[in-house]
């Protein structure tokens, strides 16, 4: 199973941006307990960070065929990243989307995802165990719907 790790504007700066919201922990260091947790569920992880939304987008399509999922942090495109949120319904596989805080709790203007209504489902506040919350959901979702397919053929 292949799932897809998006992250968007600014995220390549956690560890020294607002480490007071988002905490010391780097973009290499999520990435490697991501994938860590990868090789203990027996996934394969195709990653991604662009400061570029159609960087991203290209990216999902690239993968539209032999991905299973996705984990989206749309950074500052959640209030703004209308092309991003088309992409993602254009996808045949859910997609989840992590922040590492809780974005409802921060500026009025943070509180509204326009990515939202195309995902599957949201986890945040969490900070780095955001991601690895959303990657085990994902994960063991697919693997349900896999199971549900085998037992109805």
């Amino acid at each position: 199973m292949k799932i897809l790790v998006l992250h968007g504007p600014n995220l390549n700066l956690f560890g020294r941006r607002e480490p007071h919201i988002y905490g010391k922990t780097t973009l290499a260091e999520i990435n490697a307990q991501l994938q860590a947790l990868a090789v203990e569920l027996g996934v394969t992880l195709e990653t991604i960070q662009s400061n570029h939304e159609g960087d991203l987008i290209d990216f999902l399509h690239a993968h539209i065929d032999d991905a299973q999922g996705a984990l989206v942090n749309p950074a500052g495109l959640t209030q703004h990243g209308v092309p991003l949120h088309d992409a993602i319904k254009a996808m045949p596989f859910p997609t989840i989307e992590v922040h590492m805080s809780n974005i409802a709790a921060r500026e009025a203007w943070r509180a509204h995802s326009i990515i939202s209504p195309a995902v599957k489902g949201t986890v945040q506040g969490l900070g780095p165990l955001s991601y690895l919350a959303a990657l085990r959901a994902l994960v063991d979702m697919q693997r349900q719907a896999q199971a549900q397919a085998q037992a109805s053929a």
